[in-house]
């Protein structure tokens, strides 16, 4: 072998469904389907992903604990791209309060939370990339095709009604997934 040349070795490879394109170039990786598009940049310098055709492969160039989680990570973000832009994701979160009714609202690029445990000043949560929210009596319902966009969406909201200093098992006022 030539001096510093990879021996890179095959650890996970599938076909991409039907439907759907998939398109690789320098660590970029592009999924296409008939919802949309979803891009991630998976770039490593042992861990690479390889596009043939409608073969998908990600190659690791050490066998160590790392590199094997990372590929184990690459595998599933694959197959959540794939998932998302065939069939979608959707995430549902309660509204739970006890004394003081929330007011949740979307305005614009934000969720607005109003009389948050009576407070005067509203707090807000910001919707990431095209995730889409909306509220429907107690529920808080957070859709899209990129599954990562969605759950920091859906940690945005629940950490925006984070209540510091008192006991979470008595004041269990917030946004909660479900």
């Amino acid at each position: 072998m030539v001096k510093g040349m990879i021996n890179w070795k095959e650890e996970w490879s599938f076909e991409a469904p039907q439907g759907t394109e998939i398109s690789e170039i320098k660590g970029l990786v592009k999924v296409k389907g008939k919802l949309g598009e979803v891009t991630r940049n998976m770039l490593d310098n042992y861990v690479r992903v390889s596009v043939q055709g409608r073969k998908v492969t990600i190659l690791s160039s050490k066998n160590n604990k790392r590199t094997k989680g990372i590929v184990g990570t690459w595998a599933s973000e694959i197959r959540n791209m794939f998932q998302g832009v065939q069939s979608g994701f959707e995430y549902e979160m309660k509204i739970d309060y006890t004394h003081f009714p929330m007011r949740v609202s979307v305005r614009g690029s934000n969720v607005v939370i109003e009389n948050f445990l009576g407070e005067r000043s509203a707090r807000t949560a910001s919707i990431i990339g095209n995730s889409k929210v909306s509220v429907k009596g107690d529920r808080v319902f957070i859709s899209g095709i990129d599954k990562r966009e969605l759950g920091e969406t859906a940690a945005n909201v629940e950490r925006a009604t984070k209540i510091k200093g008192f006991d979470l098992r008595v004041f269990q006022d917030g946004i909660y997934l479900l």
